[in-house]
């Protein structure tokens, strides 16, 4: 037969007697996890904190001795920085230099014989030009760039011609102008033949057949010249032939055609 227990369940005193402790345990248990749960982050991040504290207070020092080296090597920027700014000002100008020495040395070349220049003025921009009473500056104030303003005679209008032609074989030489070109007049022969002195005024024409011209000669290929006036790059240059070398060559040229 099986046994069978008649006491109530809560006089039963075995393993299988109910619990009477109620909730509380579990309540504390669950408690005490969440309080530990709470240390460990606190202290886990407390440990970030003073990781990050730490990277910071490095950071600083590392940027104080990067600040006093930049301080020691300004003095070696300022001075790469002075060469630079230098260095391009002097390319500067050395590009923007034109070869005055050249073109005169070409212009003696191609100078007819026939052709004798009473005034020769070089500027590299308009702003920089002399005058010098050369007729060529209506042409010379719409060149920007160098150009070769010159007054002088010729044997006939058709040598004005041949020196014009001449001109653009100078190198560098873009178009050539031509101010004017005016014969002498007869009274001018005439002055000369009753030994009137018509070099006295200036006037290179002393034949009737002589024609004085204002030429200009500009490159425009050429750099404008740095600054705004350009006097750095000026370089008016004025030549006189005189007036008794131009009546000799005159009266030679007039000897012959007699």
């Amino acid at each position: 037969m099986r046994p069978v227990n008649l006491l109530p369940p809560e006089d039963r005193h075995d393993g299988q007697a109910p619990t009477r402790t109620g909730p509380m345990p579990y309540i504390l248990v669950g408690a005490l996890v969440l309080l530990l749960v709470g240390v460990t982050a606190l202290v886990l991040t407390g440990n970030q904190v003073s990781e990050r504290e730490a990277d910071l207070a490095r950071l600083k020092h590392e940027d104080a001795v990067e600040s006093a080296r930049a301080d020691r090597l300004a003095a070696y920027t300022q001075f790469q920085t002075l060469r630079e700014q230098r260095v391009a000002t002097v390319s500067s100008l050395a590009n923007s230099r034109f070869d005055w020495e050249r073109v005169m040395r070409e212009l003696s070349l191609i100078l007819p014989a026939n052709v004798w220049l009473v005034e020769v003025s070089a500027s590299a921009s308009p702003e920089a030009d002399t005058g010098g009473g050369s007729g060529g500056s209506g042409l010379r104030s719409g060149s920007p760039g160098p150009a070769l303003v010159m007054s002088g005679c010729a044997s006939g209008q058709e040598a004005v011609a041949g020196f014009v032609t001449a001109l653009k074989d100078i190198d560098g030489v873009t178009r050539v102008g031509l101010q004017s070109s005016e014969l002498g007049s007869s009274e001018a022969g005439a002055g000369v033949a009753g030994g009137g002195d018509s070099g006295g005024s200036g006037d290179c024409r002393t034949r009737n057949f002589i024609a004085k011209f204002d030429i200009v000669a500009v490159f425009d290929a050429a750099p404008v010249p740095v600054g705004a006036s350009g006097q750095e790059e000026a370089a008016p240059v004025t030549t006189s032939t005189g007036a008794a070398a131009a009546s000799d060559e005159a009266s030679e040229s007039s000897g012959e055609e007699g």
